[in-house]
């Protein structure tokens, strides 16, 4: 894996003017243990952001603890001169699917320009921060932990443009769902790089949006962007997000709980096959079936014995994507230790026992498998009959050379 090791250049403008000491407490246990990038933002008055123009990249989970929406907040307060929004993936207000997003229009709310980000990247989106008119641009979007969510892309995308647009770039930070213990699962290869990963980052990459700013911005970007990150308080490396005190928005409307985004990291992939993934059902990621799969899978899923889960045989009927309106068998996870639970591996054990018991198993015809994983390998290795200790082996060079890359950008105990 060819990283660059131009981090300490990079990243020595990247700790925010307001940064945190790495696990400190909350000033308010009251209102929760963790204070996110933005509150510690607004408690000291908006610092930062004295003197500019300040447009926001955000979506409905940039919320405070009384859940107000901080664009609203923003835009009340006369110490900051919020003057642009910028819409990722569902749209600044959420109002859109997977895949789409909400077009450029005007707030109701405030009546602020509300600018669409949404698959536009280099110098496209550098124009669109530059007609804004924005001298700073504001990152605060909370994320799932898994590389195909497209947030961080956003946050990538967002910050080449900005150095392309001679913008500074200023990332809230967030806490990561999942937690920040671990670094899991197969490297993005550079032949396989899309909107749904950029760059060489594990499946599960285990860091705050803060943190991945600052590997971004040490490791690849061309021109490192003008970056400034401001750290929560009181979250540590192995919390979830239980433990924070903060409420959960869905920060899509597939990511309806924490419990999804524990299992999405690994459950992804099976939007690389025929099954349904459970999308249109409550539990989408948890449940996965396809019609003519029955009891058998369950069974097999158990007879692994992955580290923290079990699998329940399962019957459900999608409202939408796949098998809309039809009934499908199949199985829904039981995360019973998430402190052993392994996504990844759990969802390649999935995978090589639904090809295992059912003879319909298919891959999609494009080979998505190979966009989520990174590379060729986890479907030619399965196909080819190889177990899932052997299809986890695989990727642990890269792996730990990505980690060691990893450690130099985390800031959080």
């Amino acid at each position: 894996m060819n990283l660059s090791r131009r981090g300490l250049l990079a990243a020595g403008g990247a700790v925010g003017m307001v940064a945190a000491t790495p696990g400190a407490a909350s000033a308010d246990p009251a209102r929760g243990r963790v204070r996110t990038g933005f509150d510690r933002l607004a408690a000291d008055g908006y610092g930062l952001l004295d003197g500019q123009r300040v447009g926001i990249v955000t979506n409905p989970t940039g919320i405070t603890h009384d859940v107000r929406h901080i664009v609203d907040i923003m835009h009340a307060d006369k110490r900051v001169k919020l003057t642009a929004v910028f819409g990722p993936e569902h749209g600044f207000r959420g109002t859109a699917q997977a895949g789409g997003s909400e077009g450029r229009y005007d707030d109701p709310a405030t009546g602020l320009p509300v600018y669409d980000t949404y698959t536009r990247s280099g110098s496209a989106l550098a124009d669109i921060f530059t007609a804004s008119g924005v001298d700073t641009v504001v990152f605060d979007i909370q994320d799932a932990g898994a590389r195909f969510y497209t947030y961080i892309w956003t946050l990538y995308d967002c910050m080449e443009a900005a150095a392309l647009a001679g913008k500074r770039f200023v990332v809230l930070d967030r806490p990561n769902p999942v937690t920040g213990r671990a670094a899991l699962g197969p490297v993005l290869h550079k032949e396989f790089a899309t909107f749904v990963g950029r760059k060489p980052i594990s499946q599960a990459h285990g860091m705050t949006v803060t943190e991945l700013a600052r590997l971004f911005n040490g490791e690849f970007l061309a021109e490192p962007v003008r970056l400034e990150t401001v750290s929560m308080s009181g979250w540590r490396r192995g919390d979830f997000f239980d433990a924070t005190g903060l409420p959960w928005v869905p920060p899509s409307p597939n990511m309806p709980t924490p419990d999804t985004a524990l299992v999405y990291s690994g459950t992804c992939l099976f939007e690389g096959t025929n099954l349904s993934e459970g999308r249109g059902t409550t539990r989408p990621f948890e449940l996965l079936g396809a019609e003519g799969i029955d009891r058998r899978w369950a069974e097999a899923a158990r007879a692994l014995e992955l580290p923290g889960v079990t699998f329940r045989e399962a019957y459900f009927a999608p409202t939408f994507s796949k098998f809309a309106g039809k009934t499908v068998g199949g199985v829904q996870l039981h995360v019973q230790d998430r402190e052993l639970f392994d996504p990844v591996r759990t969802a390649i054990g999935l995978l090589v026992t639904a090809k295992k018991v059912w003879d319909g198993f298919a891959w999609r015809p494009d080979n998505w498998i190979d966009t989520l994983t990174g590379s060729t390998a986890v479907r030619t290795m399965i196909d080819a009959g190889a177990s899932t200790d052997e299809v986890v082996g695989a990727w642990q060079g890269e792996l730990a050379a990505f980690r060691a890359v990893r450690k130099r950008y985390l800031t959080y105990r």
